[in-house]
């Protein structure tokens, strides 16, 4: 910070060196002795904490200076005009006060990954989710669905078991071990580790035979009825959960890939917006299809301010490009039109745009038949102005060589900066200047003939004056072979040639 510039209501004496001016070649001496009896004005005190300098250990005071005055001003002006050295590495943007702001950076709303990076609160109706009790134990996490697993089996066994027990303990069986002429509702159920094993063998029927239900007691066999339904119930229901969560075909999407920048450049003179898509297994998907949006917060002519606005990105809904045969990677184009957002957009807005495109791929997996969803995004910094990806497919010995090692490269091409607006009306203005300067000579030609048609006798003497002549009998060809409209400069019409 430059101290010369700065305004403090009292300015302390100690500041300014007395220096007694000699003229040139003369000495200078400086007055240490009057700043150790004054002193020394402490900066960094008086501003608070606004300025901190660190100053190394300064050498010992000279009591003389042997150079001149002139000497020392010209030094400051060579220090003062000779250029900064800029420092490597990222350039960080200052603050009022010379501190260091960086950029905020955006928050994603979808992952790279695929992940939706949003998080619901303050949900009060959490019933809900029980009303639909399959699809909250399939969207458990693998260590509360293995947990609740084994709790439904545990806690039946064990709920079974405890009535066997009970019904044992009722009746006076375990009164009666030692009776032979004593009949039970279970054989060989003498506490309750005998009733809950025979709960397993029950609900599992894996009926080891040692220990079985008599028919001397009714309740006996109605609990068995209820515990066989019941177990039937709990394997369909657990064991249905399981397979569903194993066959889920979120995983498949981990070998669909997309590249990790979009670019913008120029496909048949357009502008256009390409990212890469493939598919790292030779297994296919069946039914392919690309989206897109436009994540992107925006304000109404009212005044409501929508957060995460979603807007369409056309990837070829219209034309069935959208529908893709994904065996090898492809090229997901989208125009910059009228209807695109991206129509008023160039390079040097792009740099300050604060946006995010999300790209879903869907498809039904071949092996199982589900259907898979793959999803990531791009943010505006993501989005390479001005390149083109890399070719990644050669000609082989029968087959065509896919190198994956090629995905994410591109390079750079020739592409204006401007917007995809000004680059249609600059050629939109080309051609109508073409098309009006063709137009021009066409009306300039039947002009000269009709000059040539009326005065022929000038037209000889100026022929044999040596200047140019112009000869009727071509010009009658060019008047059979256009239509009036085309000499006219317009376009005619059907009608207008037949009548030609």
């Amino acid at each position: 910070m430059a101290l010369e510039n700065s305004d403090f209501p009292s300015r302390p004496d100690s500041l300014s060196l007395p220096v007694e001016d000699k003229g040139e070649g003369e000495e200078v001496e400086v007055a240490t002795e009057a700043k150790a009896s004054t002193g020394v004005f402490n900066l960094s005190e008086e501003l608070g904490h606004v300025v901190t300098t660190e100053t190394a250990p300064s050498p010992p005071p000279l009591a003389k200076v042997n150079r001149s005055f002139q000497a020392k001003l010209a030094e400051r002006e060579a220090t003062a005009n000779q250029p900064r050295k800029k420092t490597q590495g990222t350039e960080k943007e200052r603050g009022r006060f010379g501190w260091v702001r960086t950029r905020r950076k955006r928050q994603r709303y979808v992952e790279k990954n695929g992940r939706c990076n949003v998080q619901h609160g303050n949900m009060r109706e959490t019933y809900r989710y029980l009303t639909d009790i399959f699809t909250t134990l399939v969207d458990l996490n693998w260590r509360c669905s293995l947990f609740v697993f084994v709790m439904a089996y545990a806690v039946t066994w064990l709920f079974f078991g405890a009535i066997w027990y009970l019904i044992a303990y009722c009746r006076g069986d375990l009164d009666h071990l030692e009776d032979a002429t004593w009949t039970p509702c279970v054989n060989n159920v003498n506490g309750f580790i005998s009733a809950f094993l025979f709960s397993i063998e029950t609900e599992t029927t894996i009926g080891y035979g040692h220990r079985v239900i008599t028919d001397q007691c009714p309740v006996g066999t109605m609990l068995l009825l209820l515990q066989a339904i019941l177990g039937s119930m709990v394997n369909a229901f657990m064991v249905g959960c399981m397979f569903v969560k194993i066959s889920q075909p979120n995983k498949r999407a981990e070998t669909l890939v997309f590249s990790k920048h979009a670019v913008i450049s120029r496909r048949d003179d357009k502008l256009c917006l390409m990212f890469r898509v493939g598919d790292l297994r030779s297994s296919h998907i069946v039914g392919a299809n690309m989206r897109a949006k436009l994540i992107k917060s925006k304000q109404t002519q009212e005044g409501e301010f929508i957060p995460l606005d979603q807007t369409d990105i056309s990837v070829g809904f219209e034309t069935g490009d959208d529908r893709l045969f994904l065996v090898s990677p492809l090229v997901i184009s989208h125009e910059i039109d009228a209807h695109s957002p991206f129509w008023d957009m160039s390079q040097s807005q792009l740099e300050k745009e604060d946006f995010e495109i999300v790209v879903i791929l869907e498809g039904m997996v071949e092996a199982t038949g589900m259907t898979c969803q793959a999803r990531s995004s791009y943010l505006a910094e993501e989005v390479c102005w001005g390149h083109r990806f890399s070719p990644m497919m050669s000609l082989a010995e029968g087959f065509f060589d896919i190198d994956y090692g090629a995905f994410h490269h591109t390079f750079e091409v020739d592409t204006p900066s401007c917007s995809a607006r000004e680059l249609s009306l600059a050629a939109a203005r080309l051609d109508a200047h073409l098309y009006w300067s063709i137009s021009s000579r066409l009306d300039e030609e039947p002009t000269l003939t009709n000059q040539a048609a009326k005065h022929p006798d000038s037209g000889s003497a100026s022929s044999k004056g040596g200047e140019p002549t112009f000869i009727v009998g071509e010009m009658t060809d060019i008047q059979e072979q256009t239509g009036p409209g085309e000499l006219n400069g317009c376009i005619a019409t059907d009608q207008s040639e037949s009548e030609a």
